[in-house]
C-alpha cells in the first residue's frame, strides 16, 4: 500500500513539473518590447517630443586634446548622461607625410573623414585634435550606444564638408549602421507625417542623420533644410540676442506643410563658448526663451531639439537644459 501512494506521488509530482515546463511564455519577445516602448513613449510622434542636443559635441577634453571646447563630457559621456541630439562638423584630411614628420610620427593618420572644427591640417588643439577623432569611429560609439539602451533614439546632425561618396565610404564602416538608421522614405513621412516614437523603437529604426547638404539622402542622410526649421545659431558674443528668428530667410520658422510638420531645433548657444558664459546662458534664460520667444515664433510649438554648450552646467535657478527638456516632454 505505501509503495503504490509513493509511486501515485512522484506521478503527479513529475506531471507538475512537466506542466511548469511547458507553460506557454504568456507574451512573445517582441510584444514584450513593444508594449516597453509604448510605456516610455506613449502615442506621442517624433515631432510631438524634445530632446536635449549638444553643440559641437565632439570638441571635448575626452575623446581629444582640444584647447577650446564646447563640451566637457566625451561623446560617450554625453550621450549616457542624457544627450540624444549631437552636432559634429565632418571634414576630409589628406594624409600629411610633412604633418606626420614634424610631429615626431603622432600624427600619421590615413586620409578619411575626420571631425575638425575648420581645416584639418592648420591649427592643432583649435581647428582639429590629436589623436585624430574619425567620422566613422564617432559613429560606432553611436550605434553601440544604441545596441546597448533598445528603448533609445538618438540623431546627429552633420555640419558637413566632405562629397557623398566619401561620407558613404566613412559610414560604411559604421557596423550595425543600416539595422538602425531611419530612412524617411520608407516610412512616408511626407505623406503621412512623423511615425510615433514608440514605433521607430519597436522597429528598430533609432538613428536619424541629417546633413546641411542635399545630395546625400541616397545614405539615408536627411537635407536639414528639407526636413527642419532652425533658429539662427547664435546669442551674440554678449549673450543678449534672445530673438527666435529663422536660420534660413526661405524656411519661417511656423511653416506649415499639408499633412506634414518639420522638426524645430533650437540653437542656445554664444559665438565663443565658456564655460561662465554657459551657466549663464543654460537655465533660467533658456527656458524663458522658449517660452517668450521661440514658441510664440515657431505658431506655438516647442523645440524638438535643444543645442546647447556645456550642458551639465547652469545657472543655479533650478532649471538646467535637461530638466527644461523633461518638462516640455511632460507637457501636454
Amino acid at each position: 500500500m505505501c509503495l503504490l501512494l509513493l509511486a501515485l506521488l512522484c506521478t503527479a509530482t513529475t506531471a507538475t513539473a512537466s506542466t511548469r515546463t511547458a507553460a506557454p511564455d504568456p507574451a512573445p519577445a517582441g510584444t514584450r518590447a513593444a508594449d516597453a516602448a509604448t510605456a516610455r513613449w506613449g502615442d506621442r510622434r517624433l515631432d510631438e517630443v524634445a530632446f536635449l542636443a549638444t553643440h559641437n559635441a565632439f570638441t571635448n577634453y575626452e575623446d581629444s586634446r582640444w584647447t577650446s571646447v564646447n563640451q566637457s563630457e566625451s561623446v560617450r559621456a554625453q550621450l549616457d548622461n542624457g544627450v540624444r541630439g549631437l552636432s559634429l562638423d565632418t571634414h576630409w584630411y589628406e594624409r600629411s607625410t610633412w604633418l606626420c614628420v614634424i610631429s615626431f610620427g603622432s600624427d600619421c593618420y590615413p586620409s578619411d573623414v575626420y571631425l575638425c572644427h575648420g581645416d584639418c591640417k592648420t591649427f592643432a588643439g583649435a581647428t582639429y585634435a590629436l589623436p585624430r577623432q574619425s567620422f566613422h569611429g564617432t559613429m560606432q560609439t553611436v550605434v553601440d550606444f544604441l545596441a546597448a539602451h533598445p528603448q533609445e533614439v538618438v540623431t546627429v546632425f552633420l555640419e558637413d564638408y566632405v562629397s557623398a561618396e566619401q561620407l558613404q565610404n566613412s559610414l560604411g564602416r559604421v557596423r550595425g549602421l543600416q539595422d538602425v538608421v531611419f530612412r524617411p522614405d520608407e516610412w512616408g513621412v511626407r505623406q503621412h507625417g512623423w511615425p510615433k516614437v514608440a514605433d521607430l523603437v519597436t522597429a528598430g529604426k533609432r538613428l536619424l542623420i541629417f546633413s546641411d547638404r542635399s545630395d546625400r539622402e541616397h545614405l539615408g542622410v536627411m537635407y536639414d533644410r528639407s526636413w527642419t526649421v532652425s533658429n539662427y545659431w547664435s546669442l551674440g558674443d554678449l549673450g543678449n540676442d534672445l530673438t527666435c528668428v529663422s536660420r534660413w530667410p526661405d524656411v519661417p520658422l511656423d511653416r506649415q506643410e499639408p499633412g506634414f510638420r518639420r522638426l524645430f531645433t533650437m540653437s542656445h548657444h554664444r559665438n565663443v563658448p565658456t564655460v561662465l558664459t554657459a551657466a549663464l546662458d543654460n537655465g533660467a534664460k533658456l527656458r524663458n526663451r522658449i517660452a517668450e520667444q521661440c514658441r510664440p515664433a515657431a505658431g506655438g510649438r516647442d523645440p524638438n531639439f535643444i543645442s546647447v554648450d556645456f550642458h551639465r552646467l547652469s545657472d543655479g535657478s533650478g532649471h538646467t537644459p535637461a530638466s527644461i527638456v523633461a518638462e516640455l516632454d511632460a507637457s501636454p
